[in-house]
């Protein structure tokens, strides 16, 4: 069944945090392909991601830009390069406590043919701003599975607060499925990742959503 999937890693300057994603992930997943993202890190993380697949050989890749390109870029990029028809997305600030996750979100999504995405869904408004169960559904980005077939028919991952926003709105509007998974028992998220650290650098765009978003438009 995993031969179906592959695992992207996006790294923007937390090696230290990328290496216990990496190695907790391998202990229940040793041999599934990886796809590390290199994001123009400036500090050692190209040297950690190095020995990471010397480490885990056998199917671990790196995929390096010589600048940062954002989260959401990275990801579509990441996406382009992979042949897999699933594809599982993960944080550098997680740490995998559980195993048997993958299969059991790999089944479900393919119960209905019109499944997009699996993980802990959430729901937003057009901004990308969490609502209490009414908008458009958002599988959360740090651990989350889609299906790569169905990607290409929307907009792209995108550099924004939530870089699925607008490929998830095409998703649900042309009728795609999108199923909760409770993979936060089996992931923890640290939150200590790029954007804890360096911010989003999303501009004044983000203030005047932020705005816009709180005045109810």
């Amino acid at each position: 069944m995993l031969e179906k999937l592959s695992v992207i890693i996006i790294n923007f300057q937390t090696p230290n945090l990328l290496k216990n994603a990496v190695d907790s992930f391998r202990v229940f997943y040793p041999t599934i392909d990886l796809l590390i993202v290199d994001n123009g890190s400036k500090d050692n993380s190209l040297a950690v991601i190095n020995n990471l697949i010397e480490k885990h050989q056998t199917s671990t890749t790196l995929l390096a830009f010589p600048k940062n390109i954002f989260h959401g870029p990275a990801m579509h990029a990441a996406i382009q390069k992979v042949t897999k028809e699933y594809i599982f997305l993960l944080d550098s600030d997680t740490e995998t406590i559980k195993g048997l996750f993958l299969e059991k979100m790999l089944e479900l999504a393919q119960t209905n043919e019109k499944t997009y995405s699996v993980g802990r869904l959430d729901t937003v408004d057009k901004r990308g701003f969490l609502t209490n169960g009414k908008g458009i559904p958002a599988v959360r980005t740090a651990y989350m599975m889609i299906n790569r077939k169905y990607y290409h028919r929307f907009h792209p991952f995108e550099h924004h607060g939530l870089p699925t926003l607008k490929n998830f709105t095409d998703a649900h509007q042309l009728g795609f499925k999108f199923l909760n998974f409770p993979i936060e028992n089996y992931i923890n998220h640290l939150g200590r990742g790029t954007a804890a650290k360096f911010g989003y650098n999303l501009g004044i765009k983000s203030k005047i959503d932020f705005i816009l978003h709180k005045l109810g438009l």
